[in-house]
């Protein structure tokens, strides 16, 4: 998945943490711009607090149980694959799951339930994917799940946006909502009268402008939709970074990089600044995530399922499935709930926050599986949560099986990452590079135990009481009351 006084914030957390000033020459790399709007900024600030959130991909492709939309689009890769050699009929009968989705086991209040319990704090739906087929109630196409064509518009809850919107509204979540900017549904963006060859609009959009203005006008009617009938939403979560404003120097560059496979580039002007101009007029202090797209629009990062291998000094957070596929698939294989806890310790100690993505089944339920990691985390959470909301970064940030983070009070968590099969507490904790101060305390989270200390180096050991249970599952955390400034 962005004034002067955020910068000035920046520069200070940057020396209270010890982190480099370097980290300054991100803004190059990243391509990040701060955000200038006050009450954007206070909402991005109580977002990174908020460490754990989930991510849903939901339309009617659950029902086949593939990957969401990309099965519709004619490019070479092994998320693009089809189940028929004709492409004409599988877009058709694709389009066609319209007519047969009906998710009557749809229940959006269990599921804020079991997010709340699990730690999470906002959620982020798939209101509109590639495909075009819109989760809420637009009035600007036919392709939506409030539809006559679609038999679950008869049902009360149809309108799914609205009713995981309010149900986790309900449970104090953020809410955001994921939408793409491109549309493959849309006569304007792919034209029937055209192949189309890859992602990209398959006509020349110079040639034909208002062919263009009108997907444009199409765009921010959809999302000014989602901003005034939907209740707060705190965060536009915009996917599709392929649809972005381009100079001539700029194709031309990608289009020489050895990467390149697309059949058409050119500048997909949606009118970013008009459009996010309105949204937050409608809902002042929104966090918008152009994803992928340098400049004033990305309030955060988004590096896409994967957490990076060093910190980053940008709000971010990490996509990630929960699964292995974002959208359902029958038998989808899980990840371990030790493998989940671990992920989150690395993200929030880099100073990201982890969005875990679960993808509903075609009758509108989780798998059991999820339910089962949600238990987990929660567990895990409920013992060792205060190492993870409110905290920042800390330099070393890792050392080894440990990670760590930094409280709002200056306190220092110690995240020990057991390996698997290993269930008895370490003999010490160490650090090499943090010490705590004189008359600091160092305990084990979730117990009674304190645990004595000396300096080593420029560090510290503190032996583990022998007999100490384990207080958890997974990671155990030890925190330092107070630590020397280095």
């Amino acid at each position: 998945m962005n004034a002067r006084l955020s910068s000035l914030a920046i520069t200070g957390l940057i020396l209270t943490l010890g982190l480099p000033l370097a980290a300054a020459a991100q803004e190059d790399r990243y391509g990040y711009v701060e955000e200038t709007d006050s009450l954007v900024r206070a909402k991005l600030e109580h977002w990174q607090d908020l460490k754990l959130g989930l991510l849903m991909h939901w339309g009617t492709y659950s029902q086949w149980g593939i990957v969401e939309s990309w099965s519709l689009c004619s490019e070479d890769e092994p998320w693009c694959r089809r189940s028929m050699d004709d492409y004409g009929e599988y877009k058709k009968a694709y389009q066609a799951l319209q007519t047969t989705f009906n998710p009557t086991k749809f229940d959006p209040a269990r599921w804020a339930r079991a997010a709340r319990d699990a730690g999470m704090r906002y959620v982020v739906f798939t209101t509109k994917h590639h495909d075009g087929f819109s989760m809420f109630d637009t009035r600007q196409t036919d392709y939506r799940i409030t539809s006559p064509k679609t038999p679950f518009s008869a049902n009360p809850r149809a309108n799914v946006t609205k009713e995981i919107f309010d149900a986790f509204r309900n449970q104090g979540f953020m809410i955001g909502a994921y939408f793409s900017k491109p549309d493959w549904h849309s006569p304007d963006y792919w034209w029937p009268y055209f192949a189309t060859p890859d992602r990209n609009p398959n006509y020349d959009i110079e040639k034909y402008p208002e062919r263009w203005a009108r997907f444009v006008e199409f765009t921010h009617k959809q999302i000014n939709e989602l901003m005034t009938g939907y209740g707060p939403v705190d965060i536009l979560w915009l996917d599709g970074g392929w649809v972005r404003t381009m100079t001539p120097e700029e194709i031309r560059e990608r289009m020489n990089r050895p990467d390149y496979h697309f059949q058409r580039l050119q500048s997909q002007d949606i009118d970013m600044p008009r459009l996010v101009a309105e949204a937050r007029a409608h809902q002042p202090g929104l966090i918008v995530v152009d994803r992928a797209v340098p400049g004033p629009y990305q309030n955060y990062l988004t590096p896409e399922a994967r957490v990076p291998a060093q910190p980053i000094f940008h709000p971010w957070e990490v996509p990630m499935p929960m699964a292995a596929s974002w959208s359902y698939v029958p038998d989808d294989k899980y990840k371990p709930a030790r493998q989940l806890v671990h992920m989150l310790a690395d993200v929030v100690s880099k100073g990201g926050n982890l969005l875990l993505n679960i993808g509903p089944g075609p009758d509108g339920t989780w798998h059991a599986a999820a339910y089962d990691r949600l238990t987990a985390l929660g567990s895990w959470m409920r013992v060792n949560g205060d190492a993870i909301y409110g905290t920042r970064p800390v330099s070393p940030y890792a050392e080894g099986k440990v990670r760590f983070t930094r409280g709002k009070d200056g306190a220092v968590y110690l995240i020990y990452l057991a390996d698997d099969g290993e269930t008895e507490l370490p003999a010490y904790v160490s650090s090499t590079q943090i010490k705590p101060s004189p008359g600091a305390t160092v305990t084990l989270l979730g117990t009674d135990a304190v645990l004595p200390w000396e300096v080593s180096g420029a560090g510290f050991v503190a032996p583990v009481p022998p007999g100490t249970a384990p207080p958890s599952q997974y990671a155990w955390v030890f925190r330092i009351s107070r630590v020397e400034a280095r």
